[in-house]
């Protein structure tokens, strides 16, 4: 088998990054300090949100936005069973069950009858945490629709949609809280670090408590908090990051969109759909392949593509979910998708040629070739 000559992913840092992280160490103040507050204001200015609290995760961004929204214990929250494990996790960390709702066959998101359904059935519930799945915004009208009218509290998890937007809106502006990842995969990142997005002054205030020990003041402790600080390491290459988040973006875009022409036409993959009124941000290029997806893969290794298969079953039928007492959930349509997508490289600094090759391979594979 051949390496892999095109990667799903590949981070990209700047000369100018790696300079600031160096004035950083330079300067002795490598822990939580101005370079986070700076992070802080500047993302939260990019999404049209009024403030921003930085994490040491994505994961404990989501675990700080639920907290703070007033999720505790026996507490209810719908969310999809089709993403990173993160999600229903963080639910769970604040003694919570998770409701999975099923997802649209067209766009991989929550589908907004889904969650209505899941809320008649579940008329506790407190929250509905949807998730812009692999770059692409949920169809956040009707879902905030189904919110107001069951009484949940909308919160987005972002991890994979730094940039893109919903009719106008920058996600993470549209709830009341959202929570963000800078993962080395992600569209912009710090090595790893989170952030939680909202306008909402107490709640900011609130997030700001559990990051930081449950101290405002130091050694005094309001509530139960976390260690959960970003330092200011990770945030200059944020900050870094952020300033060329709009050019990565672009370059996503175009890269998508060279693929989707290539493919057209194409036997056997689906290439992403992309409803109107959606900035899609293309953290990942994710084709369906409703028959044969494995005998795509094996081909793809054999010609030194990367790819990325996410993901492969859905949260409840991880191990942890059957143990907890999930064996019982059906998402038809997550399930179907479980077995038949995979993502192909759209990353920045992919080249033509290398867009032209993956095009190429997909089109070798035999159900292209009559």
């Amino acid at each position: 088998m051949p390496e892999i000559s095109i990667p799903i992913a590949r981070p990209n840092i700047s000369e100018r990054t790696k300079a600031r992280v160096m004035d950083v160490l330079g300067s002795g103040f490598i822990a939580s300090g101005t370079e986070v507050r700076n992070f802080e204001q500047a993302f939260a200015g990019y999404t049209g949100a009024a403030e921003g609290i930085a994490t040491s995760s994505g994961t404990t961004a989501l675990h700080v936005a639920l907290l703070a929204a007033g999720i505790g214990p026996g507490d209810e929250v719908i969310t999809t069973p089709f993403t990173f494990i993160a999600t229903s996790n963080a639910v769970l960390y604040c003694g919570a069950r998770a409701v999975f709702a099923d997802v649209d066959p067209d766009t991989y998101n929550l589908d907004a009858q889904a969650v209505r359904r899941a809320a008649e059935e579940h008329p506790g519930a407190k929250a509905v945490l949807v998730v812009h799945l692999f770059g692409l915004p949920c169809d956040m009208d009707a879902i905030l629709d189904v919110a107001a009218e069951y009484g949940l509290t909308v919160i987005e998890d972002c991890a994979q949609a730094h940039g893109a937007s919903y009719k106008g809106k920058m996600v993470g502006s549209i709830g009341l809280l959202s929570a963000f990842s800078f993962y080395p995969t992600k569209n912009m990142t710090c090595g790893e670090g989170g952030m939680v997005l909202t306008s909402d002054k107490e709640l900011a205030e609130r997030c700001r408590l559990l990051v930081n020990h449950g101290s405002a003041v130091r050694y005094q402790h309001e509530v139960l908090g976390y260690n959960y600080r970003m330092t200011n390491i990770a945030a200059v290459i944020g900050s870094t990051q952020l300033e060329d988040l709009d050019d990565f973006i672009n370059a996503r875009s175009a890269n998508a969109a060279g693929l989707t022409q290539g493919l057209a036409g194409l036997s056997g993959v689906v290439a992403p759909r992309v409803p109107e009124g959606c900035c899609h941000a293309f953290n990942q290029y994710t084709i369906k392949v409703p028959e044969g997806r494995d005998d795509l893969l094996k081909h793809l290794e054999r010609e030194g593509i990367g790819y990325g298969l996410f993901y492969p079953r859905p949260s409840y039928r991880q191990p942890l979910y059957e143990e907890l007492g999930y064996g019982d959930c059906r998402c038809p349509v997550a399930e179907d998708l479980s077995s038949q997508v995979v993502s192909l490289p759209v990353h920045p600094l992919l080249e033509k040629r290398e867009i032209d090759r993956i095009i190429e391979v997909v089109g070798d594979w035999p159900p292209n070739k009559g």
